[in-house]
């Protein structure tokens, strides 16, 4: 009987290992057939190892970029704040005729002297009014062709940030010669009870700038951020000096015109990944550079692939002591349960009793990143849900103080006036609706009724205001009152009706506001016979990067544009037809939503449109 064995019995020698020869056998085969799989893997993994380290470092890059501007940011909004403070706390405070904010400057700087050089307040014919640390001015110094005094004079309603320079002002006894950043604003002065206009100067340290900027500049050539502004003059860069020599040259003038993000560029025969980031409230951008040449992966990657290739072969070299039946049946129904699952199948993963370890540990795995997906998953939809909330919050909490402060001006002014508190009373009653209304308990989505009578209170409170230069009027019928819109769209609107439309016309203007309710859409519009909107400035009055915020709520028409967008969908928004002193005509579309408590917290949570 053992001389005349089955095929049957054969086999199960030969899974057994009892035949040496076959057992070589199925070595050498399977040694060549493995020779063939890692090479293949090999090709494979480079290719895929050497994308995957470019893109981690494309991320890293972009990562380190936005911490470099948020670090840059929080510097600069410090200035500002520093600025305001002396401003609002002080220097509106007194009369220059008979009193000095220098001791309040010199308690700021003390506090900050680490951030900045020094204050300064100037008269509009140049005098120095005060100054900390150092009051004594140059007297070869004119203000008045300072180019941060030019543009504080030329636009009085921003903030003004200049280009690093030497601050020539001031004698100082040390004879330091400190590079600075100019922060420069018009501000209203009160000399003898008459009002007239200065120039508040923050000299901020340009060193200060320098250390965020040198924290991420390394000896690493292959990556390093410079900092430009809007058009293109070199505000820092690490290597300035071979720049200025023309030892050096960068790309920073077309850097200008990227938008934020990742761009590829070559330059100077080198291709190079740019990711470009702006710098808030200074149209400054920062740009971070980083080789694209695949060559820089390449070390990286060959010890990643080396080591792959050598497990891959030697799992493979032992892959055939587990192709017998005593292991494949375990694989089957493990491969069954993997497909069900696929399938979305409840019953789990079937592991044999009899699997070998290797397989049991291969559908714990998959068991387990089966669970791990199902909660990134979660995470991700979760995390994109909070970063929509997230930035529709930040958009909606942008308020302009000066409103605030210009009718409370106007208040104080009516009662000491005498014979206007009813005018007083009603500017109060109105703020307090305005406020009211703009708070809304907390909710984003409110009524159309509820929004247009957040514009009349406005518009009432800058009527009076303005001792009713323009008149205007809401055709807005009560069909349409009760359906949803997101708080805030029409105040803004109007503000820039009256601030760029009516303000300083030399007839009376007119501003209407009209609504109505078109198939399953709902339209608004706000127009006026100001002076118009230039066609070049209409076309990229809607864009993130090329459209400045105009002066007013702060809020701005892109911004009530992305409102709209980030709660009813790309296809709803704002639209603006304008011409040149005929006047501009905003028109506000959203859908028709009938307003329920149930379509109200769907609208605010951005589910109402999933469930349709």
């Amino acid at each position: 009987m053992s001389e005349h064995k089955t095929f049957k019995d054969k086999f199960d020698d030969t899974c057994n290992f009892k035949s040496i020869s076959i057992q070589g056998l199925m070595l050498i085969s399977f040694t060549v057939v493995s020779a063939v799989i890692v090479f293949v893997l090999e090709i494979i993994f480079y290719k895929f190892f050497s994308i995957q380290s470019a893109q981690t470092i494309i991320q890293s890059t972009k990562q380190v970029t936005s911490q470099t501007t948020t670090n840059l940011e929080d510097y600069l909004q410090q200035m500002r704040q520093l600025s305001d403070t002396l401003y609002y706390n002080s220097i509106k405070e007194i009369d220059i005729s008979n009193a000095t904010c220098e001791t309040e400057m010199n308690m700021l700087y003390e506090a900050n002297k680490d951030k900045l050089i020094s204050f300064a307040l100037f008269s509009e014919d140049g005098k120095l009014i005060a100054a900390s640390p150092n009051a004594d001015l140059k007297d070869d110094v004119d203000v008045k062709t300072q180019q941060w005094f030019l543009d504080a004079v030329s636009e009085v309603e921003n903030l003004h940030f200049s280009l690093p320079h030497v601050q020539n002002l001031f004698d100082d006894s040390s004879i330091r010669y400190n590079w600075v950043i100019s922060l420069s604003r018009s501000v209203s002065l009160n000399d003898h009870g008459k009002m007239c206009e200065g120039v508040l100067l923050v000299d901020m340290n340009y060193s200060y700038i320098e250390q965020i900027l040198n924290s991420v500049n390394t000896d690493n050539t292959n990556f390093y951020t410079y900092l430009i502004d809007g058009s293109g003059a070199v505000i820092y860069h690490p290597k300035q000096m071979l720049i200025n020599s023309g030892d050096y040259k960068e790309n920073n003038m077309k850097a200008a015109l990227y938008k934020d993000g990742l761009h590829n560029e070559e330059f100077e025969g080198e291709n190079r990944n740019v990711v470009v980031d702006t710098v808030g409230y200074t149209g400054w951008k920062l740009v971070a550079v980083s080789s694209a040449n695949p060559s820089i992966y390449e070390n990286r990657v060959r010890y990643i692939v080396i080591l792959l290739v050598a497990v891959t072969f030697l799992i493979l070299m032992f892959i055939n002591r587990f192709i017998s039946r005593f292991v494949s049946r375990p694989l089957y129904v493990l491969a069954e349960s993997i497909s069900g699952l696929s399938q979305g199948s409840k019953k789990g993963l079937e592991i044999l009793p009899g699997a070998t370890s290797e397989v049991k540990h291969l559908g714990e795995v998959i068991h387990f990143y089966e669970q791990s997906n199902e909660r990134l998953v979660h995470d991700i939809v979760k995390e994109q849900d909070e970063k929509r909330k997230s930035e529709l919050d930040a958009l909606q909490a942008q308020i302009n103080p000066h409103f605030l402060y210009n009718t409370l001006d106007s208040i104080v002014w009516m009662i000491e006036e005498g014979g206007k508190q009813k005018d007083a009373v009603f500017m109060i009653t109105e703020l307090a609706s305005l406020f009211r209304l703009s708070l809304s308990k907390g909710k984003t989505i409110i009524t159309i009724a509820d929004e247009i009578k957040h514009g009349k209170n406005y518009m009432n409170i800058q009527a009076v205001r303005f001792k009713n230069h323009f008149i205007y009027d809401f055709d807005i019928p009560e069909e349409i009152e009760k359906y949803c819109t997101v708080k805030l769209i029409v105040q803004p609107i109007l503000e820039n009706a009256i601030y760029y439309g009516v303000k300083n016309m030399d007839e009376d203007g007119e501003i209407h506001v009209k609504g109505w309710k078109e198939n399953d859409d709902i339209y608004i519009t706000v127009s006026d016979n100001g002076f118009g909107i230039p066609e070049d400035y209409l076309k990229t009055i809607l864009s993130d990067t090329e459209h400045k915020k105009a002066h007013g709520s702060g809020v701005g028409l892109i911004n009530v544009h992305k409102r709209i967008q980030l709660r009813f969908g790309e296809q709803y928004g704002i639209s603006i037809a304008s011409e040149l002193d005929e006047g501009t005509c905003v028109t506000i579309h959203i859908p028709a939503v009938p307003y329920t408590e149930e379509n109200q917290k769907a609208l605010e949570e951005g589910t109402y449109f999933e469930k349709e």
